[in-house]
């Protein structure tokens, strides 16, 4: 059991139950699962090298290998042929993803330059997602080029006010706007 799976447990749950005055522990919202994602260029798809090394970018960070998503059709403005790679993609679930998240608060986030919390989007169901423009704020990747990707946070939340207590309480840095 990582450290933040033992905290939502042990304070998280309790604090949600009181705060929202649910009766039963299934009411509770909890994080289910993290997704994080980066587009490919057309550019970077016809070189393998680059492809190889966003997909060991993002081996390192999560510790899971990503799926290379392949276009279903071809759009000649885009330069897309069907069946080229045009993102990557891995879920994280259970201790994968309590570890990220707890390296992403507790490390990653606070290496923000002129940090001040995230504006997150949100889909209005308690799922949020944040956009990375410097993949370099993850200290594995101090030496790499500088990319970005996108992380989603799906709760079992039915609101975004349940949702965004959720990550609150888990020690997310919200933004005060």
């Amino acid at each position: 059991m990582t450290r933040k799976e033992k905290q939502y447990k042990e304070q998280i749950m309790p604090n949600l139950k009181k705060k929202f005055s649910y009766t039963n522990d299934l009411q509770v919202p909890k994080l289910l699962k993290i997704v994080i994602n980066r587009g490919v260029n057309a550019e970077d798809s016809k070189t393998g090298n680059i492809l190889e090394e966003m997909v060991k970018d993002i081996t390192i960070v999560s510790g899971q290998k990503p799926l290379v998503n392949k276009s279903k059709k071809s759009i000649a403005t885009f330069k897309l042929r069907e069946g080229m790679p045009n993102g990557i993609s891995v879920t994280l679930r259970k201790d994968l993803m309590y570890s990220f998240l707890d390296r992403f608060i507790s490390i990653a986030s606070p290496r923000i330059r002129d940090f001040r919390g995230f504006k997150i989007k949100s889909d209005r169901r308690g799922n949020f997602t944040i956009g990375i423009a410097d993949q370099r704020i993850f200290v594995e990747l101090e030496n790499r080029t500088n990319k970005g990707f996108n992380i989603t946070f799906v709760t079992s939340a039915n609101t975004d006010d349940e949702g965004r207590a959720l990550l609150e309480e888990m020690g997310f840095p919200f933004s005060k706007n």
